[in-house]
Protein backbone atom coordinates (compact mmCIF):
# COMPACT_ATOMS: atom_id res chain seq x y z
CA UNK A 1 0.00 0.00 0.00
CA UNK A 2 1.30 3.50 -0.60
CA UNK A 3 1.48 6.05 2.11
CA UNK A 4 0.72 9.70 0.85
CA UNK A 5 2.55 12.23 2.24
CA UNK A 6 0.90 15.16 3.99
CA UNK A 7 1.10 18.50 2.12
CA UNK A 8 1.67 21.54 4.28
CA UNK A 9 -0.02 24.64 3.65
CA UNK A 10 2.11 26.55 1.60
CA UNK A 11 2.37 23.77 -0.86
CA UNK A 12 -1.59 22.89 -1.02
CA UNK A 13 -1.77 26.64 -1.61
CA UNK A 14 0.41 26.28 -4.54
CA UNK A 15 -1.49 23.29 -5.96
CA UNK A 16 -4.53 25.39 -5.79
CA UNK A 17 -2.76 28.48 -7.39
CA UNK A 18 -1.88 25.96 -10.46
CA UNK A 19 -5.26 24.05 -10.55
CA UNK A 20 -6.79 27.68 -10.82
CA UNK A 21 -4.23 28.80 -13.63
CA UNK A 22 -4.64 25.78 -15.44
CA UNK A 23 -8.37 25.77 -15.78
CA UNK A 24 -8.34 29.28 -16.28
CA UNK A 25 -6.37 28.36 -19.59
CA UNK A 26 -8.55 25.79 -20.48
CA UNK A 27 -11.63 27.61 -20.36
CA UNK A 28 -9.75 30.80 -22.52
CA UNK A 29 -8.38 28.33 -24.60
CA UNK A 30 -12.08 27.21 -25.66
CA UNK A 31 -12.51 30.92 -26.71
CA UNK A 32 -9.46 32.11 -27.87
CA UNK A 33 -6.59 29.87 -28.66
CA UNK A 34 -4.07 32.68 -29.34
CA UNK A 35 -5.27 34.72 -26.52
CA UNK A 36 -4.78 31.39 -24.08
CA UNK A 37 -1.06 30.94 -25.64
CA UNK A 38 -0.26 34.76 -24.93
CA UNK A 39 -2.41 34.32 -21.56
CA UNK A 40 0.16 31.33 -20.42
CA UNK A 41 3.49 32.97 -21.91
CA UNK A 42 2.62 35.84 -19.69
CA UNK A 43 1.82 34.11 -16.34
CA UNK A 44 4.82 31.47 -16.91
CA UNK A 45 7.20 34.39 -16.74
CA UNK A 46 5.47 36.07 -13.89
CA UNK A 47 5.65 32.56 -11.74
CA UNK A 48 9.32 32.11 -12.58
CA UNK A 49 10.12 35.73 -11.84
CA UNK A 50 8.66 35.24 -8.47
CA UNK A 51 10.58 32.11 -7.71
CA UNK A 52 13.50 33.52 -8.77
CA UNK A 53 13.12 36.57 -5.71
CA UNK A 54 11.94 33.84 -3.48
CA UNK A 55 14.99 32.11 -3.84
CA UNK A 56 17.67 35.35 -4.25
CA UNK A 57 19.66 36.20 -1.43
CA UNK A 58 19.21 39.46 0.12
CA UNK A 59 22.36 42.00 -0.26
CA UNK A 60 22.71 44.33 3.08
CA UNK A 61 21.85 47.92 2.86
CA UNK A 62 24.49 50.36 2.04
CA UNK A 63 24.59 53.69 3.77
CA UNK A 64 24.50 56.51 1.83
CA UNK A 65 27.75 58.55 0.50
CA UNK A 66 29.81 59.18 3.99
CA UNK A 67 32.05 62.45 3.98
Amino acid sequence: MVKIAKLSKPQVLLVLDVAFVVLFLAGVGMLYVPASLMLGGVLGVVAVERETARQAPRQPRRKGREE
